[in-house]
């Protein structure tokens, strides 16, 4: 899992603030934190490898939020393409509620 940092990752590390170190530390995961203990990396091999790694993830979030809003985006287009599409009405026949005076008695007898 770990993988060797690259040099600009390093020069990254090295600027974070004490309070960013802490910060980035706590959200390491997996072998790292590990390797770190075990002084198998040092603490900033191990910062600049966290900076990359949460990097990519940002990165395949971002892509899949734009994946997510697109969709959203074809939706909403397609409903509104659905309102502004004429509906055809069927033809309606006109009936009165009140029977007309020939009608009653007709039925009546």
């Amino acid at each position: 899992m770990v993988k060797d940092c690259k040099p600009e990752y390093l020069a990254k590390a090295e600027l974070l603030t004490e309070e960013e170190t802490e910060r980035l530390l706590s959200r390491m995961s997996g072998k790292l934190p590990r390797r770190l203990v075990k002084g198998k990396v040092s603490q900033l091999e191990a910062l600049a490898v966290q900076l990359e790694l949460e990097e990519e993830q940002l990165e395949k979030w971002r892509a899949m939020m734009q994946i997510l809003k697109d969709k959203e985006a074809a939706r909403e287009a397609k409903a509104q393409e659905k309102l502004q599409t004429p509906v055809k009405s069927k033809a309606t026949v006109k009936t009165s509620a009140k029977p007309k005076e020939g009608e009653k008695k007709a039925k009546t007898e």
